[in-house]
């Protein structure tokens, strides 16, 4: 039944972020000179939003014709996007200072994605999460192509666009099939429906229709096989904004993958468990091996990317509160490591080349550079898994639930995957110590940035006492409960 008068509360964050972006658009037009003053206007919205998602309480409640819903599992996920949205516009100030492409257009657009991928995030119908997902899409396709005089990445925006809009097509097309085969866009009305479906009656048309919103959803988390444009974006794209699509909106797209197939989908497990299996199988092995060739450090994270979220999906196939704790765990480590390699990646500047992105450029970094090359290393790391920094308990908690859910093979797959993966890690610090010395980069002079790798790099190192990981444990643990009993 419409509601006449919705209950707004639980969006506030999503309205004030909103009317922020509108207010950004109004100072950076009218006020001269506004590119750092709108940036940190972003940031204090952006926190002012975290307040706001986190005064809701996780208790599940739904609003505007149950289209949007707010409990602990999207409070957990909107705090990881908020947090790498903010980062990502602090991280940009000083690059885009030094490139000469300070424009108020970058923090606009970095706020008016992270709206959409709140509204991902918290989306109950087919419908809302389509108009997440679009508005994201449309400001990154522009934040992609935002160095407009440089081939690379125009090139880069072009193919996202393309791509994206294929995406795009594709998941309407199984919106449309399951909205014709059930009669309903609502993920509550979907999950009554399919409930009173026998296991492995299920409509052909209704599967089919799943098995296209899940192929849409693999792009907006680069799994493969729709993993195409990640390596091409990322090199082509400005080292903030590459940064940027490493981590918030893999997080807003892995949260709505996880809860359109815990919800709605949750009794036709048995249909998109081998497709979930499939994509998680073929990106850790992927990411693994082809990182191996590359030269380029931001292809060689893209990926890294592609691995990362090969694992995070193994918390999805166990089915259970456990996996869900274990991927909500696992995108939290992984914003903070990601988050501190490209502070370190955009510290790769020379005076007379200005920002250099070749793996060869590190060497010797340990004799010039004693502090970045130590940072840079605790971050390949946990990267590559190594105990006891952060990055081998994210492995384990997502690699733990699908042992005990009976996936021997897939954990297996997932640990080998995860050796091959160390050997390009390491072999970027054996470039730091051990090979001759390039030349040296202008040291980095950016308060934040200094903050930002420090703080990430104590976090990376620190994860393993109870006073860090317990409270991230202990939220991931009550708002997965409540998801996976939907």
């Amino acid at each position: 039944m419409t509601e006449i008068f919705p209950n707004l509360e639980i969006a506030y964050g999503e309205i004030f972020l909103s009317i922020g972006a509108m207010l950004l658009l109004m100072v950076g037009v009218f006020k001269k000179d506004s590119v750092n003053l709108v940036s940190w206007l972003a940031v204090g919205f952006i926190v002012i939003t975290m307040f706001l998602s986190l005064a809701v309480g996780s208790e599940q409640t739904f609003t505007l014709s149950n289209l949007f819903v707010v409990d602990g599992f999207t409070q957990f996920m909107k705090i990881l996007v908020l947090v790498a949205s903010a980062l990502a516009v602090i991280m940009s100030r000083e690059f885009f200072r030094l490139e000469g492409e300070d424009r108020f257009e970058f923090p606009v657009l970095m706020v008016l994605a992270t709206v959409g991928m709140m509204i991902m995030v918290s989306a109950n119908d087919l419908m809302s999460l389509y108009m997440g997902i679009e508005l994201q899409s449309l400001s990154l396709y522009v934040l992609a192509a935002f160095k407009r005089d440089s081939e690379k990445s125009t090139e880069a925006g072009l193919k996202y666009f393309v791509l994206g809009a294929l995406s795009s097509g594709i998941l309407l097309y199984g919106c449309s099939l399951i909205y014709g085969f059930i009669g309903s866009t609502n993920f509550s009305s979907i999950a009554t429906a399919v409930g009173g479906i026998e296991e492995g009656s299920a409509s052909v048309g209704v599967v089919v229709g799943l098995v296209f919103v899940l192929a849409g959803l693999a792009f907006k988390v680069s799994a493969v096989p729709f993993h195409m444009w990640t390596p091409d974006v990322y090199e082509g794209s400005q080292t903030p904004v590459t940064a940027f699509f490493s981590v918030a909106p893999k997080v807003a797209a892995l949260a709505l993958l996880a809860r359109t197939l815990y919800v709605p989908f949750g009794d036709l497990s048995g249909s998109w468990a081998q497709v979930v299996i499939f994509m998680s199988v073929a990106s850790m092995i992927l990411g693994s091996f082809a990182a191996i060739m590359q030269t380029n450090i931001k292809r060689l994270m893209a990926y890294s990317s592609i691995g990362h979220v090969g694992f995070a999906l193994l918390g999805l196939i166990a089915g259970n509160a456990e996996g869900i704790r274990g991927v909500m765990i696992y995108m939290t480590i992984y914003l903070v490591m990601n988050v501190g390699m490209f502070v370190c990646i955009m510290s790769m500047r020379r005076k007379e080349e200005g920002m250099v992105e070749d793996i060869a450029d590190l060497s010797g970094l340990a004799q010039n550079h004693p502090v970045m090359a130590a940072f840079i290393s605790i971050f390949m790391f946990s990267l590559a898994g190594v105990p006891p920094l952060a990055g081998f308990f994210a492995k384990w908690y997502v690699i733990i639930p699908i042992v005990n859910a009976g996936y021997f093979t897939l954990a297996t797959i997932a640990v080998l995957a995860s050796v091959v993966g160390a050997y390009y890690y390491i072999r970027i610090v054996k470039v730091m110590y051990f090979d001759a010395p390039a030349e040296e980069f202008v040291p980095q002079k950016s308060l934040p940035m200094k903050v930002i790798v420090t703080l990430s790099a104590i976090l990376v190192l620190a994860f393993i006492a109870p006073q860090i990981s317990s409270p991230v444990l202990d939220h991931a643990q009550a708002a997965a409960q409540g998801l996976s009993q939907k």
